[in-house]
């Protein structure tokens, strides 16, 4: 009995699903069918009347194919969990020129609104993924859309069938029957391999998008580069340069005052020496700032713990293996976890902080947790994803959990093996 009950709920819902499947796939033949439709009703004998018809039915395939394809996206992953990437290109920033005018990568407009418009579609036009879209409804009806029909079309005739009286109508409507039952649980799950056979990013639009992802990297890293070059500057210029000044000054009015007045310029050489002293602390905080001795000296592991001593937070530190990495890889993973420490005590306001870091066959996973508020995201230009790009250089990737009212757990995961 138990088994029937099992049967019947999933005969229900893949009928169901099956249905949902005929409906989308068969959105743009609708359309054509519209079209064919109006062309008969409308048609004169004049040759241009023919042709509208058909160039509406163009511009809703056009229209439609994005959306039909999402749908199908959101189906598989719902019902099959299979996560099928659009690999869509992304529209660039609009930007305004000295002359007023709007550039959009393509050309120049005179409001905003007109240049995002014409980027949108332009990009769309120039999509790869525009035409794999197109390809798909086309497929989508003959394969998925067939099978998937058959559900339905056993319904149909056993409710005809059934219907009518006579001998043939009702075995017409039995057999309709039991392809409808039996059909249901099965049909629908044809959506996944068609939607992964013809959705799925083609070789050359993965290669594309891996320019542009490896061009993108490379511009943040050279942006990153000139803004860290340009803080050691004025690091150096605020703080110990204007304190190596100060005391070059104070040495030569000690010097000058040396047969004059002997206690003044012994005070101003006690100065000068806490002032050399002041400026070495600045040196070696910079130089701590640039690449921490512990960092090059005692590996990763050791480095956090020295930074987990120094935080603010009550902060704990496990680490299955003491492994060393290439230098770039271990600064990135150090100063990811104090950005994280830092914004957990700033923002968080967390009070205790759990940091794990953890091999696997894949690479370097580093793990921080706090006990603050929560509600963190990734933000355009924000700590989050300034930490997300400087590990994407590694081809790395971060994981951000963040519920509101905490705890915020940060993953970062680095495909990478130790030396």
């Amino acid at each position: 009995m138990r088994q029937l009950v099992s049967w019947s709920a999933r005969a229900c819902v893949g009928f169901v699903r099956a249905c949902v499947v005929v409906v989308v796939s068969m959105l743009v033949p609708a359309v054509w069918a519209a079209a064919a439709a109006l062309w008969i009703w409308w048609w004169d004998g004049d040759s241009w009347s023919g042709i509208v018809p058909f160039l509406w039915a163009c511009i809703g395939t056009l229209a439609l194919s994005r959306p039909v394809c999402r749908m199908v996206r959101s189906l598989v992953a719902k019902w099959t969990g299979t996560v099928i990437p659009g690999g869509y290109r992304q529209a660039g920033p609009v930007t305004q020129m000295a002359t007023g005018y709007w550039w959009n990568g393509y050309s120049y407009e005179r409001t905003s609104r007109d240049a995002r418009m014409d980027q949108q579609w332009r990009t769309r036009w120039r999509d790869p993924a525009t035409w794999r879209d197109l390809r798909f409804t086309a497929i989508a009806p003959i394969t998925m859309g067939v099978i998937c029909a058959i559900p339905p079309a056993g319904g149909v005739a056993a409710v005809l069938g059934f219907g009518h009286p006579g001998f043939p109508a009702v075995l017409a409507g039995v057999l309709g029957a039991v392809v409808a039952i039996a059909g249901a649980p099965y049909a629908w799950r044809s959506i996944e391999p068609v939607a992964v056979r013809f959705l799925r990013a083609s070789p050359a639009m993965a290669l594309q998008d891996r320019v542009a992802e490896l061009t993108a990297q490379r511009a943040d890293a050279t942006v990153a580069q000139a803004a860290e070059i340009r803080r050691i500057e004025r690091d150096l210029h605020d703080g110990a340069q204007a304190r190596l000044v100060a005391l070059g000054l104070s040495l030569a009015t000690a010097e000058k005052l040396m047969e004059s007045d002997l206690d003044q310029a012994r005070a101003l050489l006690r100065d000068a020496r806490a002032g050399a002293a002041t400026s070495l602390t600045e040196l070696r905080d910079l130089v701590r700032g640039i690449s921490p001795p512990v960092l090059n000296e005692r590996g990763l592991v050791d480095a956090v713990r020295a930074l987990a001593l120094d935080s603010p937070l009550e902060a704990a530190v496990s680490a299955d293996v003491q492994l060393r990495l290439d230098p770039p890889i271990e600064a990135a993973l150090y100063f990811g976890v104090a950005e994280l420490l830092t914004n957990a005590a700033k923002h968080a306001h967390a009070s205790r902080a759990r940091i794990s870091i953890a091999q696997d066959g894949t690479g370097i996973v580093v793990d921080v947790e706090d006990n603050g508020r929560g509600g963190a995201d990734v933000r355009p230009g924000g700590g989050l994803d300034g930490l997300r790009r400087r590990l994407e250089v590694f081809d790395g990737t971060v994981e951000v959990t963040s519920p509101a009212g905490g705890p915020t757990r940060v993953r970062m995961m680095l495909p990478c093996e130790s030396l």
